[in-house]
């Protein structure tokens, strides 16, 4: 009989952020979203800034922001080793918000040609992606 789930470990460098059995799994993988469901090919891939979304072996549907590192896929186990990811339902909107605007306001102290300038946008990306997903998937009120 083929299995229809699979182990899921979303990790950062901190804290394991999810682990259980799930049916399927998208995710911003660095050329694109990606798509694994049980049985799915051995795959080793960077991933992007965006949505994680799986749901679970229960039928919830569960929104990571995720911001880069690996997704490794093998023998019915898939583990994102993330640079930073967080739950929707645990993004706090208040700090991602104040994240936004310090990126915002210290891109428009630098000119265009500034590492810091490409620090800044890189930080507000993070934070509209966190914003966005924490709104549209229930992350902590404002």
């Amino acid at each position: 009989m083929m299995a229809t789930r699979f182990q899921l470990e979303v990790v950062t460098p901190d804290r394991t952020v999810f682990s259980g059995e799930v049916v399927s799994l998208v995710a911003p993988a660095a050329a694109g979203y990606l798509g694994v469901l049980a049985n799915h090919a051995p795959l080793l891939t960077g991933l992007g800034l965006g949505e994680a979304r799986a749901t679970d072996a229960e039928g919830r549907d569960l929104h990571f922001a995720v911001s880069g590192g690996f997704l490794q896929v093998a023998d019915n186990h898939a583990i994102m080793l993330a640079d930073a990811t967080e739950r929707a339902d645990e993004i706090d909107i208040a700090r991602a918000e104040a994240a936004r605007r310090r990126a915002e306001a210290l891109r428009a102290e630098r000119p265009r040609s500034d590492a810091t300038f490409a620090v800044a946008e890189a930080a507000l990306a993070r934070a509209v992606n966190r914003l966005r997903i924490a709104r549209e998937h229930g992350g902590a009120p404002e």
